[in-house]
């Protein structure tokens, strides 16, 4: 018989017994994710990364009881939105956060994703600074060009940032590009300056303060100067778990977005204490030093409310930017405030997302 005949009908049958094996792999998965749950929820469990030293949330959701009887599933810690959020989309973990600027850009790769309750932001108490060393040279924009800033990842909130600074500092493109983004884990970014090791670093909340506090470093520009008040990152689910499982998906964001009314208005000395107290109980070795610096959730929206300016904002961006183009996202269609309790009585309850 011809070999390539052969060759062919070998070829046949490991495609056939693949597609066999998924189906298998893809019934098993679905049976899981709907094992019968208490409370008439879906699935038992949601998988997420979390942060170093750091309580999200769905975290402090879950240690006030009000996720139960939803139980988080922790897999590993992340310093990146865009990649929390990828990790949505691949399946790896259940939900993930990021800048609204880095989920516009997702969505605009076609990623089958929603934004679902904002969880930080910019606030009086809570913004980032662009800070360089007392004695640096670099006092405008222009100083920058050939420079090194320390950021946590690149494409999300602080690159949006800096690259908007310049551009209204009146630097050229070309001179942006001049302008060089290091990536440096944010508990390091402060030593890596100290170190002159980068020109800036990217220093916010905690880490801010604690760096104030030892001194010799004064701010360059803020977020807060350019934006203003506002939410700046949302969690994520793929439109697929929203579709398989709605009592789950309002289950989650009830609970986030009472957790943040709860920090929001509960005196910070006892939400600091509460989140030492699950750093500690969780066991992951992590240093909580930090926790005592912390001020506000950041969060603008009542409970997480997701207003329409916090992803047009970012779009209109892109579109400059010529990241994505004219008309193909709608900031004001992507999101949704529908499974947010504080929807109807909330002052974002008029808003125009997928309500």
């Amino acid at each position: 018989m011809d070999r390539s005949f052969l060759k062919l009908v070998s070829l046949a049958a490991a495609w056939l017994l693949a597609v066999v094996l998924l189906a298998g792999c893809g019934d098993k998965a679905t049976s899981a994710a709907h094992t019968e749950a208490p409370g008439g929820l879906e699935v038992t469990e949601l998988r997420y990364q979390g942060s170093v030293g750091a309580v999200t949330f769905p975290e402090l959701a879950e240690d006030l009881g009000y996720l139960s009887p939803l139980k988080l599933k922790f897999i590993g810690t992340t310093i990146s939105g865009p990649q929390d959020i990828q990790a949505v989309v691949t399946g790896d973990t259940d939900f993930g956060g990021a800048f609204n600027g880095a989920i516009v850009k997702l969505i605009a790769a076609k990623a089958p994703i929603t934004p679902v309750i904002s969880y930080y932001g910019v606030d009086d108490n809570t913004w980032s600074g662009y800070y360089v060393l007392d004695d640096s040279p670099i006092q405008s924009a222009k100083d920058l060009i050939g420079k090194k800033i320390a950021v946590n990842t690149l494409g999300a909130h602080h690159e949006f940032v800096i690259k908007e600074y310049l551009r209204r500092e009146g630097l050229s493109e070309a001179e942006i590009e001049q302008v060089t983004l290091v990536v440096v884990p944010p508990v390091t970014g402060e030593q890596t300056l100290r170190a002159s090791q980068v020109d800036v670093a990217t220093l916010g909340g905690v880490l801010r303060d604690k760096a104030l506090e030892r001194g010799g470093i004064r701010p360059l520009f803020t977020d807060k100067d350019l934006f203003g008040v506002f939410s700046a990152g949302s969690y994520v689910l793929t439109n697929k778990f929203i579709q398989d499982n709605p009592q789950a998906t309002r289950k989650f964001v009830e609970a986030t977005a009472k957790a943040i009314e709860w920090a929001r208005t509960t005196p910070p000395d006892e939400v600091r204490a509460r989140y030492a107290k699950i750093i500690k109980e969780r066991g992951r070795k992590e240093d909580d030093s930090s926790i005592k610096y912390w001020k506000s959730t950041g969060v603008a929206g009542t409970g997480g409310l997701i207003a329409p300016e916090e992803f047009e904002t970012w779009v209109n961006w892109l579109v400059q930017d010529g990241t994505i183009g004219e008309g193909e996202v709608d900031g004001r269609r992507i999101y949704t405030n529908e499974f947010n309790p504080y929807r109807d009585g909330g002052e974002l309850a008029n808003d125009n997302g997928k309500n």
